[in-house]
């Protein structure tokens, strides 16, 4: 998901469309990953993919009606929390002890977070990114 988030905000940053080649380049990764992370943003109208000289990955929507929600679910709600609940001895009562009271926390730890990323828009995240490359600049400025 962090890829995701750091290739749309550097696509709104582009001048014109950028390739599944530069995009994966940018991020370090085989141009196929970037093509398999696309598809879903793709098929939920967040992204457009131009052919031909020139093309490349476009934004389909602006920054500010995009959530981290929609990026999440986009990219195939992958697991927010992992390996924290063992099922290694499903007949012990310690472990049936744990488990439960883990699996509540997590859910709710987990809706908590999804309610967090409903909330915050790629644009947002641009925005920071925006504050600290001003300060930064100014730092140098000094």
């Amino acid at each position: 998901m962090s890829r995701t988030l750091h290739a749309l905000i550097h696509m709104e940053r582009a001048d014109g469309p950028l390739t599944s080649d530069a995009l994966a380049e940018m991020l370090g990764t085989n141009p196929v990953v970037v093509r398999r992370m696309f598809g879903g943003l793709r098929d939920n109208g967040y992204v457009q993919s131009e052919k031909g000289h020139g093309g490349g990955w476009v934004l389909a929507k602006p920054l500010e009606e995009i959530t981290l929600l929609d990026i999440y679910r986009a990219v195939g709600e992958p697991p927010l929390f992992s390996d924290l609940v063992s099922d290694d001895h499903p007949e012990c009562l310690v472990e049936q002890a744990v488990n439960a009271h883990l699996s509540e926390t997590l859910r709710e730890a987990e809706s908590a977070l999804l309610a967090k990323f409903e909330s915050v828009t790629i644009a947002m995240l641009l925005s920071d990114f925006n504050a600290t490359l001003t300060g930064r600049r100014r730092g140098r400025q000094r």
